[in-house]
This record gives C-alpha cells, sequence and structure tokens, in this order.
C-alpha cells in the first residue's frame, strides 16, 4: 500500500488545479418546464455543446448571409431528394430564398418520378436478392420500385427528348433542368407543387449538374442518342462558364452544402475565381482522416481560397446526418426568419 507522503506526491498530477479561470459561457441545455418554444430550444443550442452547438453557429451564418443580401449557392446530393428533405428544397425554390442550385443527376431524375409516383418507407435489413427479384431498389430504409424507372423512360421519349433537342442538339445540364421543370408543370398529370425542379424553374434559379450522365436520366439519354438521335450531347464546359459568373458578378456569396461530393465542390471551385465564397455551411458526415472531398472541413477550403479568410469565423460544419437538421436549420433561418 503507498504511504501518504507518496500519494501527496502524485496528487498534483491526477488533480492539478486551475490557474486562471475560462471565461466561455456556461454550459446549458434548454429548460423544459413550462410552455415549450422550440425557437428558444434552438437558441440553447449554442450553449449545449457538441454538434447542437454547430447547428446554432450555422443558423446563424445562414441569417448573416440573408441579412446582407448575398447570392445563396445550395447543394445538395441526389440522396436529399430521396428523401423527405425533397419538400424542404422545394420550399427554398417556390420561396425564391436561394439564388443557385448545385445537384447530381439523380436529383433530376427523382424529383420527375416523385411528382407521378411514390417512393415507400422500407427496412435497412433486407433480403437485397429478394428485393432484386421484386424490382425494388432500395436507398437506406427508402424503397424505389423499378417501375417508377420504366415510367420515366416512356415519360421522357413521348415527346420531352424530342423536343429538348429539337432546336439544339447539344445542351447544357441547366438547360435540362430548366426544361424538365417547364415539362413537370405543363403536365396536368404531375404533381408540382413539392417539386423542387419545377419552383426552381419557375423563379428563374439555374439547377447546376456537372454529373448529368450520373443516374438513370443518363442512361435513358444514352439509349435516346442510340436509337433515336445521334446527334444529341450535353454540354457541361457552358454550363462552368456560368456558374463562375454567377460567383465573380455577386457583391457577396454564401453556400449551405447538404451533403459533400461534387455539388459542394462546385460551389466552393466557382467561388475560388472571386477570391472565396463570403461564408459557408456544410452539414455532413464525411470524415476527414481519408483527405477526400467529401470528408473536407471548411478550413481546409480556406487554405485553398475557397472560403474567404476572415477574422470572424465565417463558416461552420454540422456534422450530423442532414435528415435530422436541415429542417431545423431552414425552419430557423428561413421561415422563421426576416432579413435586416
Amino acid at each position: 500500500m503507498t504511504d501518504e507522503k507518496d500519494s501527496s506526491d502524485t496528487r498534483e498530477h491526477v488533480i492539478p488545479g486551475t490557474t486562471e479561470g475560462h471565461k466561455g459561457e456556461k454550459v446549458e441545455g434548454y429548460d423544459f418546464r413550462g410552455d415549450f418554444d422550440l425557437e428558444e430550444m434552438i437558441e440553447k443550442y449554442a450553449t449545449t455543446g457538441f454538434q447542437a452547438s454547430h447547428l446554432n453557429e450555422a443558423i446563424d451564418l445562414v441569417k448573416e448571409m440573408r441579412d446582407e443580401d448575398a447570392k445563396i449557392f445550395l447543394t445538395f446530393t441526389s440522396n436529399i431528394i430521396s428523401s423527405g428533405l425533397r419538400e424542404v428544397v422545394a420550399y427554398l425554390a417556390r420561396e425564391d430564398h436561394v439564388d443557385v442550385m448545385i445537384t447530381s443527376a439523380g436529383s433530376h431524375t427523382e424529383d420527375v418520378i416523385k411528382s407521378a409516383r411514390e417512393f415507400k418507407m422500407g427496412e435497412w435489413d433486407a433480403d437485397e436478392a429478394k428485393l432484386r427479384e421484386e424490382g425494388i431498389n432500395r436507398l437506406g430504409n427508402i424503397y424505389v420500385e423499378s417501375d417508377n424507372y420504366v415510367w420515366l423512360e416512356s415519360w421522357l421519349n413521348d415527346g420531352f427528348f424530342q423536343d429538348f433537342f429539337s432546336d439544339k442538339k447539344i445542351r447544357t445540364p441547366s438547360e435540362l433542368a430548366e426544361a424538365l421543370g417547364e415539362a413537370v408543370g405543363e403536365d396536368n398529370d404531375l404533381d408540382e407543387s413539392d417539386s423542387f425542379i419545377y419552383h426552381s424553374a419557375a423563379n428563374n434559379i439555374p439547377v447546376y449538374c456537372p454529373a448529368m450522365i450520373d443516374a438513370e436520366i443518363g442512361d435513358f439519354m444514352f439509349y435516346y442518342r442510340q436509337e433515336q438521335d445521334e446527334d444529341i450531347g450535353i454540354e457541361i464546359l457552358d454550363d462552368w462558364d456560368s456558374l463562375i459568373n454567377e460567383a465573380i458578378e455577386a457583391e457577396k456569396t454564401g453556400i449551405i452544402a447538404v451533403g459533400d461530393g461534387v455539388p459542394k465542390h462546385q460551389a466552393i471551385m466557382s467561388n475560388l475565381f472571386r477570391g472565396g465564397t463570403d461564408r459557408a455551411v456544410y452539414i455532413s458526415t464525411g470524415m476527414e482522416g481519408d483527405g477526400s472531398l467529401s470528408g473536407a472541413p471548411p478550413k481546409e477550403a480556406v487554405s485553398w481560397g475557397k472560403i474567404k479568410d476572415d477574422e470572424k469565423k465565417n463558416y461552420a460544419q454540422v456534422e450530423a446526418e442532414a435528415t435530422l437538421v436541415f429542417p431545423l436549420l431552414v425552419a430557423e433561418a428561413f421561415k422563421k426568419y426576416e432579413p435586416e
């Protein structure tokens, strides 16, 4: 057994004491006594700690974007549209709250399908081979029937592709998005109310998609070119010119990146041409340790000049799955907030 002298000698290592108190705010969460107030709860996220505090920072940054009338770039991956976040994105487009959208081709595919068909809730733990036999495709716990894509190909081939490529054989992804949005609105059999691509077209919000062939709509354009018109094509460099100009012509810009990948990078890369975006918010589950683009945090973009180096912190990263936090951000920074 250690004697008393030896024990006291080790105490300074175990409990060294504090020489100077930290001046930060008190850690304190929301008090659920009394009537519940969502806005107050989100405000308390600032002193809750962990990712709640990051979400509070992100909300404040988006409010600043809106106060300064910054051009807001919203980027999102296609799984956002696969999920119930489609309605959130459609709200932002419907209310003209964002100025530029950048996404992946699955967003176009699934937005149009959802205007006519339903996606269904399923299970994470499934017999994948059986689902394949039944013609069901799994996106996490969301199930998409293969017949939905059969319907989409028929809809595209029943006049859309022919009309779209009739005047110009080589078109851009943003032109395709606009034409799809208009076609959804004109088709009486489709419900455009929660279609982000329809509301974007209606409010002249450009939708950029540098990887336009990377989904079923690309597959169906492949078949259309093979079987109907070998001269058609999709040109991406013209859209890159346009997207860069969206950034460099803006007095202020802000980026809200929901998910990572190419959509996020197109936003920050286009803003490199103006010396970086003024503010950025990432909602991401990517890991920095593998050195990937998807795992790269906002501070890394500062090193590239894609986010401005500012004395005041001008970026936030919420390390959380988007369906949990994106609706809260939109509720607080858009729905309930009026810019100064």
